[in-house]
């Protein structure tokens, strides 16, 4: 092994990326090959449909949090209206997050709605509705925590900028006062 080469970055979270891909995996691949083992239109969407549930749970409660530390969740108000409510870890920590988990992460939340996409083509060409039914629910998940997740990633960088210009004023708020009351 070369002395001088960088040591490659393992994944920090190994069981957790697991889950992230496992439960995609799983929906795609049951809704993909169910068709040669299940005549049963109901089995497929149930399965699929609970498959996708469980990712949509997975990603945003426990990948999330973990590979890139951000939460999201959605509140309805006093006056019925829904509040985006939106967690990030410190810019700090968020800057120690591990890249190839936080790759990971994103790359298989848009991968996922990709080939969903194209599987919901698929049926629309060959005219199954009952099949564009499943994933539509499934695209729809997908899609939920992509949104969720790229609204708290903005947040947490506006909350950051948000911080670093109020100290940068409070810092030279305080170097202004301490000039005046020296003279």
């Amino acid at each position: 092994m070369d002395p001088n080469q960088a040591p490659v970055e393992n994944y920090a979270n190994p069981k957790t990326c697991l889950f992230h891909v496992l439960f995609k995996g799983a929906a795609l691949a049951f809704y993909i090959l169910s068709a040669l083992f299940f005549n049963s239109f109901v089995i497929i969407f149930v399965v699929t449909v609970l498959l996708a549930a469980l990712d949509f749970w997975v990603v945003k409660n426990v990948s999330g949090r973990i590979l890139v530390g951000l939460r999201w969740w959605n509140e309805i108000d006093d006056l019925g209206e829904s509040v985006w409510k939106f967690e990030s870890l410190d810019q700090e920590s968020l800057a120690r997050m591990n890249k190839k988990d936080s790759w990971l992460f994103w790359w298989t939340l848009y991968l996922a709605a990709a080939a969903w996409l194209v599987l919901g083509i698929f049926s629309l060409i060959r005219f199954q509705a009952d099949y564009l039914l499943v994933v539509g629910v499934c695209l729809s998940l997908n899609v939920a925590n992509i949104i969720g997740f790229t609204k708290c990633k903005k947040d947490a960088k506006k909350q950051f900028q948000q911080f670093a210009s109020q100290t940068i004023a409070s810092r030279f708020q305080s170097t202004v006062q301490s000039a005046f009351t020296l003279v």
